[in-house]
């Protein structure tokens, strides 16, 4: 199944904001260098600002972690809410800065945790809190639900002294509610635009992250992955995502879709900050048993090697060229730069056969989404209880709920049986370990260290009359399917919107793909951050 076909069964929850011009022509004149790498807001004291780079500052005392995070609430109110309206945070959190001021004082006393310590991120808002923001994957069916305790991963990232600033907007549950949606949209955070066409489409279902991170409105972000949630913002957003191999992140305290795919992952402007977020954020929870193979999996700063990609076998299929002759062309250029960079392309074939599997995924979602999102909310403070209150509360509120598109695949997940049906355990074994199958035995055969291409096409027009109408241009659903590790990283631009750059490998090979990705990064620079640009023809 193509990765397009899937989100037309899965979900891209989508509408757009009052008043947004939807557009659904992509041609454009082809921009030029200065169009591309003009600076969105050089004034900001915290532009493009690396992890780093605040731990310096914070250290000479030039900066406190109360003041950085005051900034970028600063930078929040002026070009999320106002301004270009971008519309990524849905919530602020109101301890934010007495956090910062907490973390400022045990510097002063000589303590310092961490990379993290002091540093502002935004998570996404189907991961729980304990504390006064609301967790509700963007759904008014949730509204009000404060979660009992922080999920593992935000109490791993509070041990490493990060300053949670509020949570990002997504596609309402995850993109998995419509078959007909646009990315981006919940019906409690409204639509979220791309930072740089903003009637373009941000990805999802992350994102909020990807376009805070983006925008500058925050140093990093954490989304979720099921197929493409995390990568796809990324890519669209011009940064570093990693997709983790499911079970290096906790994922107990996160609204499920999946026990078989889903994971957490980090959102980044560099790739040294994406892996600095990483390290805080894995660990062994007792409550998610799939963690425990990551134990003494922790440092991954320590692989940023400028000479990654040197004597590296990177596998890529060319057998089905894009319908854009631009993506073609801008893989050709990236795959020369990775033969100057000391890689070896192997030309090889396995798109067909994962395409082939892709009617198990969704049999593993659905029936997995039914079982996982149940035992969710039934232990959760959450004003609906079970999948089926969910559908129930919208239908009776569907002006507000459902006023662009339904609830398919909530529905169709509902129909499911339980996790000892034939057809679910059948579609384990032929989808998830059919990829991993495939997947492995082109590791072996071809001697590769990994696997390339472009992630995904240039981002499509928000559209609320027809949906996402993304192309078949997809990198996700291999190493999705398969729960292995996938990162991208800033590949170049097509008329003036970003496309990323994909690595994707075996189980818990994350140390490898973060060396190839920062060499590639370090020697190619593609990181351009947004300009606003009101409308696609806009000069």
């Amino acid at each position: 199944m193509q990765r397009r076909s899937f989100l037309k069964n899965s979900t891209m929850a989508g509408a757009a904001v009052a008043g947004l011009s939807v557009l659904s022509a992509t041609a454009s004149p082809v921009p030029t260098t200065e169009d591309q790498a003009a600076p969105n807001d050089p004034e900001f004291a915290l532009h493009e600002a690396t992890i780093d780079e605040l731990q310096e500052k914070m250290a000479s005392g030039r900066l406190t972690a109360v003041a950085i995070a005051q900034l970028y609430l600063e930078r929040i109110a002026k070009v999320d809410k106002t301004g270009a309206g971008i519309n990524a945070v849905i919530e602020l959190n109101p301890d934010a800065l007495a956090i910062a001021a907490s973390l400022d004082k045990e510097r002063k006393d000589g303590k310092v945790r961490g990379p993290m310590h002091g540093i502002p991120i935004l998570i996404k808002d189907n991961i729980d809190t304990a504390d006064s923001m609301q967790t509700t994957a963007g759904s008014l069916a949730m509204a009000g639900h404060i979660a009992r305790k922080d999920a593992f991963v935000v109490a791993q990232l509070r041990k490493a002294g990060a300053v949670l600033l509020g949570k990002t907007n997504l596609s309402e549950w995850a993109n998995f509610r419509s078959t007909n949606s646009s990315s981006g949209w919940s019906s409690r955070g409204g639509q979220t635009l791309s930072p740089y066409i903003l009637t373009h489409n941000p990805c999802g279902s992350s994102s909020g992250s990807g376009v805070a991170v983006a925008a500058n409105l925050c140093t990093v972000a954490v989304g979720t992955e099921t197929d493409g949630s995390v990568t796809c913002p990324a890519s669209t957003n011009s940064l570093v995502g990693l997709k983790p191999t499911v079970g290096l992140v906790s994922r107990s305290g996160i609204i499920p879709i999946s026990a078989s795919q889903d994971t957490a992952g980090p959102m980044a402007r560099t790739v040294s900050d994406m892996a600095t977020l990483l390290s805080a954020m894995v660990g062994a929870d007792p409550e998610d048993a799939a963690t425990l193979k990551s134990k003494g999996k922790a440092d991954y700063s320590k692989h940023l090697k400028a000479d990654g990609l040197k004597g590296k076998r990177i596998g890529v299929d060319r057998t089905k060229p894009s319908r854009h002759d631009g993506m073609n062309a801008l893989l050709e250029t990236c795959l020369s730069e990775l033969t100057r960079l000391g890689a070896t392309i192997v030309d090889v074939k396995y798109v067909d056969a994962i395409s082939a599997l892709g009617g198990y995924e969704l049999e593993i979602l659905q029936t997995e989404f039914k079982a996982g999102l149940n035992a969710y909310l039934a232990a959760s403070n959450a004003p609906v209880k079970n999948l089926a209150a969910l559908i129930a509360y919208n239908k009776a509120n569907g002006a507000t709920t459902m006023q662009f598109f339904k609830q398919e695949q909530l529905e169709n997940s509902a129909r499911k049986t339980d996790l000892k049906s034939a057809a679910y355990i059948q579609a384990l074994q032929k989808g998830r370990v059919g990829a991993q199958k495939i997947i492995n035995n082109l590791l072996q055969t071809k001697q590769l260290d990994a696997i390339a291409g472009l992630t995904m096409g240039p981002a499509c027009a928000i559209d609320v009359v027809y949906g996402d109408r993304w192309s078949d241009d997809f990198l996700t659903q291999p190493a999705a399917m398969a729960g292995y590790p996938h990162i991208t990283v800033p590949g170049g631009f097509l008329n003036r919107l970003p496309v990323g750059l994909s690595f994707f490998s075996g189980a818990y090979t994350e140390a490898g793909l973060i060396e190839l990705a920062y060499a590639y990064e370090q020697a190619t620079k593609k990181r351009m951050p947004p300009r606003f640009i009101p409308h696609f023809f806009a000069p």
